[in-house]
């Protein structure tokens, strides 16, 4: 399976940030597997954003849960991370990937290359 992050590049500050997953070579409604949204800041781990299960369920990290939802269209087999009232601490690469886990952070398996988000007016 093949996933392709894509995006603004530049946001600012306050703006919804937009970012879609575009998957080919499998469905992302195919079972027990979970589609996720992580990045890691400059300098920091990554971290666990969020994710949309098999069946659209979501599950989201609680330290930005106030402020992101994760949704999906079947019809065109992508998912899509919405996060709200950005800050220049948002700044990062954004990776999308599929994982039999629904919270994980390691990139070994099926990622998409990683958009890289800057929020700066």
């Amino acid at each position: 399976v093949q996933l392709v992050e894509s995006g603004p590049g530049l946001v600012k500050p306050s703006q919804t940030l937009s970012l879609t997953c575009t998957v080919s070579g499998g469905s992302i409604t195919a079972n027990n597997y979970n589609w996720i949204w992580i990045r890691p800041p400059p300098g920091k781990g990554p971290e666990w954003m969020g994710a949309i299960s098999y069946s659209g369920k979501t599950y989201y990290n609680p330290s930005v849960k106030d402020h992101i939802s994760i949704s999906r269209d079947t019809s065109k087999n992508q998912f899509t991370l919405k996060l709200e009232s950005v800050t220049p601490d948002d700044t990062a690469v954004y990776y999308c990937g599929r994982n039999r886990l629904i919270v994980t952070t390691q990139r070994n398996g099926d990622w998409g290359p990683g958009t890289q988000v800057t929020v700066s007016s």
